[in-house]
C-alpha cells in the first residue's frame, strides 16, 4: 500500500524528471536576446537608434542616407538554428542576415537573407524568402502588427527557413561559412523579444 510519504517522493521524482528533461531540450542554446535584455551581444552598424524599450530591442529610426542598418552579433556561426521572436509594423523592412561574409557593407549579397518586408514592392523576395535564392510563398506571408517567429537552420549548403511554423523557403546552394548574424532595420516600426541560437 502506497504511504502520503512514498507517494510525496514519486511526485518529486517525476518533477525533477521532467525539470531535466526541460534543461535537456534547451541544452546548446545561447540566448542572445531576452526580452529587453541582451544589447551587449551585438555591435551596432551604422548607427540605428537600436535600444531596450519595454520588453524587446527596438528600432524605429535611422540617420542619413544609407538603406540599411544592422545589429550584428559579436561572434560568428557556420552550422547553426536561430530563432526569432519578433514584432514589425505593417510598412517595416527588416530581416535576419546570415553567415556574413563581410559586414563593412553588410548586404544581402556578402550574406544570405531571410527576408521580413511584408510590403516589398517587388514581392518576388518577399517575406519568408531567402533573397536573391528562393523566392517568398504566395500570397506573401503577413507579420506586420503581431508577433512572429522566424527559424533559420543551416547546415553546409542546406538552409531552411520557417515562419511561424510554416516552411517559407529551402536551398542547397547556400555559401558554406561562417559569419555573423544581422538584425536588419531598413524601415517602419522593428521589435525583437527574443533571439536564440545554437550550432549543429
Amino acid at each position: 500500500m502506497m504511504t502520503f510519504k512514498s507517494a510525496a517522493a514519486i511526485a518529486v521524482g517525476v518533477a525533477a524528471l521532467a525539470g531535466c528533461a526541460s534543461m535537456q531540450s534547451m541544452a546548446g542554446w545561447e540566448t542572445l536576446i531576452d526580452g529587453a535584455q541582451g544589447m551587449q551581444n551585438f555591435t551596432n552598424m551604422g548607427g540605428a537608434n537600436w535600444r531596450a524599450e519595454g520588453d524587446a530591442i527596438v528600432a524605429d529610426k535611422r540617420p542619413g542616407n544609407e538603406p540599411t542598418y544592422y545589429l550584428a552579433t559579436n561572434k560568428s556561426y557556420k552550422d547553426f538554428q536561430v530563432r526569432a521572436e519578433f514584432w514589425v509594423s505593417e510598412d517595416a523592412n527588416s530581416g535576419l542576415y546570415l553567415r556574413c561574409s563581410e559586414v563593412r557593407p553588410m548586404t544581402d549579397r556578402t550574406c544570405h537573407e531571410a527576408n521580413i518586408f511584408d510590403k516589398r514592392p517587388d514581392p518576388s523576395f518577399a517575406t519568408g524568402a531567402i533573397v536573391w535564392l528562393v523566392k517568398a510563398p504566395v500570397p506573401v506571408p503577413r507579420t506586420g502588427g503581431q508577433w512572429n517567429v522566424m527559424e533559420v537552420t543551416a547546415k553546409g549548403t542546406h538552409m531552411t527557413v520557417t515562419l511561424n511554423g510554416v516552411k517559407t523557403a529551402e536551398t542547397n546552394e547556400a555559401r558554406d561559412n561562417a559569419g555573423v548574424i544581422g538584425l536588419q532595420y531598413a524601415g517602419g516600426v522593428v521589435k525583437f523579444r527574443k533571439l536564440q541560437v545554437r550550432s549543429i
